[in-house]
């Protein structure tokens, strides 16, 4: 039996994203086969944004769903993208500013140009998932892509989630999911090993990722993060396995 490794800390977690900042958004596109940006937009409509919305991307990442919900919210709405990496906030706000009003790029793919709102309001915050930088009953609509997983302590990310939520707000998480059935979880076993730290490695960065497998094993199941999300207050949460499990959103409301 091998020798259980030891929970990353904030800092290493910290440190890991921005190190991989500069292929972040690459290495996505490679290791789903581009399907990240389908499963992003699930989780944005699941979470209820809509015209003149304020809403909120936690652990924002190079801003992929900050920048949907900018769509969604219009120009009477405001985004929130907050992330504890300066060097990915760094990328989202280059993204953001070839694409905001005056800056519209040419480079930029048709897809990500047709989903913005050019006078959508967005605003990059450099701040910690369980100590959020906005006030109580502040916010319309959430979204986390593959930032619960990584968390330190994930009841008080999501106690923080309930706390910034305005009453009958949701937020829609979206993250890998231990699949249930022998042969589902051999896949993910073979897609982390075959294909994920491969292709790290292929980039020099077999370290950096060397750390997913072992965060999905760590990682609480849906009805788990169902349960969590109940513990914390929540009065709704339905966890949706998506991608034949092995990923999941898991969708939380206030009343």
């Amino acid at each position: 039996m091998g020798i259980a490794q030891p929970s990353p800390t904030a800092a290493d977690i910290q440190g890991l994203f921005d190190r991989i900042a500069p292929v972040y958004d690459s290495l996505n596109e490679r290791l789903s086969f581009g399907l990240h940006r389908v499963w992003k937009r699930m989780a944005v409509r699941w979470c209820g944004a809509a015209p003149g919305h304020t809403a909120l991307d936690v652990c924002c990442g190079s801003g992929d769903l900050a920048i949907m919900l900018a769509r969604q919210v219009g120009e009477s709405g405001t985004v929130y993208g907050v992330d504890f990496s300066a060097e990915l906030l760094g990328v989202a706000e280059g993204r953001w500013a070839k694409i905001s009003p005056g800056g519209r790029s040419p480079s930029l793919s048709s897809e990500a140009s047709r989903q913005i709102s050019p006078t959508a309001a967005i605003h990059w915050v450099q701040g910690d998932a369980l100590a959020l930088p906005m006030g109580d009953n502040s916010i319309d609509a959430a979204t986390m892509g593959y930032g619960l997983r990584n968390l330190t302590n994930i009841p008080q990310g999501l106690a923080e989630l309930r706390r910034v939520l305005k009453p009958g707000a949701s937020a829609a998480i979206l993250d890998f999911h231990r699949p249930q059935g022998a042969l589902a979880e051999q896949f993910q076993r073979w897609y982390l090993d075959a294909l994920v730290v491969p292709t790290a490695q292929g980039m020099g960065l077999t370290d950096e990722y060397a750390y997913i497998g072992p965060s999905v094993d760590r990682f609480p199941t849906g009805p788990e993060q169902v349960a969590l999300a109940h513990q914390v207050g929540f009065e709704r949460a339905v966890h949706y396995p998506i991608a034949a499990g092995l990923m999941g959103v898991l969708v939380v409301s206030r009343q």
